[in-house]
């Protein structure tokens, strides 16, 4: 019964988080940490200290994946923590091989999803050359060892941000569907 609690929030708190990223364009702080300490507690009741073990590996496999990508700029810090309460709650077994994992699966498709929107707005406000040509630059910085200039970071008003948070909410509604056997 907990573990399908834990499926069920899950999902619960990646649509709070998508809907807030649409709406106001960020996943706030009072959604991501709570979610992370609720996840943890409902694993350890399910299992344990292997449950404890479990989530909190998980938070930080998604922490980490991710801290790259906010460190230069690139991903918003609602986001990361985003994946960090997913990571929570999908956990990290060792038994398992690592693209198998929960949230490896969610968070790949979760890139993908967040890709064909990125592409879309990309179309649909005629930026293609230009993205494509800051794609360049930001590789450039890449093999230079450089972080990328701020015109190419979050930070610039004029770039088109796509909802990450729209991305995992679809994601994990989908997923948490499918593994609950179609229950939504």
């Amino acid at each position: 019964m907990v573990n399908k609690a834990i499926w069920i929030l899950s999902a619960i708190f990646a649509l709070t988080a998508g809907v807030t990223d649409a709406r106001w364009r960020r996943i706030p702080n009072w959604l991501t940490y709570p979610s992370v300490l609720i996840a943890i507690i409902l694993h350890t009741i399910a299992d344990g200290w292997h449950g404890l073990r479990l989530s909190f590996l998980g938070t930080v496999l998604g922490l980490g994946l991710l801290l790259p990508f906010v460190l230069v700029r690139s991903l918003g810090g609602g986001d990361w923590k985003l994946v960090g309460g997913l990571g929570a709650f999908f956990g990290y077994n060792t038994a398992v091989p690592f693209f198998q994992q929960h949230l490896m699966i969610v968070l790949l498709w979760t890139l993908v999803i967040n890709g064909v929107m990125a592409l879309c707005l990309v179309l649909l406000k005629g930026r293609l050359r230009q993205t494509v040509r800051n794609i360049g630059r930001m590789l450039a910085a890449i093999f230079r060892v450089h972080l990328p200039p701020p015109d190419l970071t979050i930070d610039n008003p004029e770039a088109i941000k796509v909802p990450f948070g729209v991305a995992a909410a679809v994601t994990v509604l989908l997923y948490t569907s499918r593994h609950l056997g179609g229950a939504f």
